[in-house]
């Protein structure tokens, strides 16, 4: 069952997992059927139900006979949402006290396809107000796809402007709200098939503010370029 699985990785054990969700089904019910439902041995169903009491999951709900009841599944969302949440940014500040944050001036290289398209990804889901984008349409539109609502994009491909990329080589730039930039080049197919490292995906990623600011630049004259009748 998908949810008894999703629910261990929240932190349920598995008796755990499969108790509420029998009890979700069942609305409330004396200990022995949610032991059937759930496939429970039956001496280990009530300490299974008085952990998901402890839990705040479960509350029992009659004396004579017995019964448990569910807290709902909308309201355990919520509060794991909002526990998972308070972790994330717990975490969030121990670990801006152990990392600095780059420096403005650095540029790190990139290697690899993988590595240039996972670091786009990652910077175009965090974007908050502009993204920019330039050349490999079917890329560029997955970036586009994945970046959150109400952020402006500005897209176009790279033509008609002097080349940044050798023959064999496909130029790619994002910027992202003017604070961080990839300059990449992908290979062409024939360009892929060599064994040779040097011949593979590479780029470099930065924050230098310059560097963003002519990558935003370049990206704006290429989209105005595209507009321009003749083009």
């Amino acid at each position: 069952m998908t949810a008894v699985v999703h629910l261990q990785a929240l932190g349920l054990t598995e008796y755990e997992a499969r108790a509420y969700t029998a009890l979700l089904a069942l609305g409330r019910a004396v200990p022995a059927r949610i032991a059937r439902q759930a496939g429970i041995p039956r001496p280990k169903i009530y300490e299974t139900l008085q952990r998901l009491e402890a839990r705040g999951l479960a509350a029992r709900v009659g004396e004579s006979p017995m019964e448990y009841a569910p807290l709902s599944a909308r309201e355990y969302i919520g509060r794991a949402r909002r526990s998972f949440d308070d972790r994330l940014g717990a975490l969030e500040r121990d670990l801006s006290r152990l990392t600095p944050d780059p420096a403005p001036e650095a540029v790190y290289a990139l290697r690899g396809d993988a590595a240039v398209r996972s670091l786009c990804e990652t910077l175009a889901m965090g974007a908050r107000n502009r993204l920019h984008l330039a050349g490999e349409g079917d890329f560029a539109t997955h970036l586009e796809r994945i970046t959150g609502r109400g952020v402006q994009v500005t897209r176009t491909e790279v033509s008609d402007l002097p080349a940044i990329a050798a023959p064999g080589q496909r130029a790619f730039l994002l910027a992202r709200d003017g604070e961080a930039a990839v300059v990449a080049h992908f290979m062409d197919a024939t360009a892929n098939a060599q064994v040779d490292a040097s011949r593979e995906a590479h780029g470099v990623h930065t924050h230098n503010p310059v560097i963003v600011r002519l990558v935003e630049g370049y990206v704006m004259l290429a989209a105005q370029q595209a507009q321009t009748p003749g083009n």
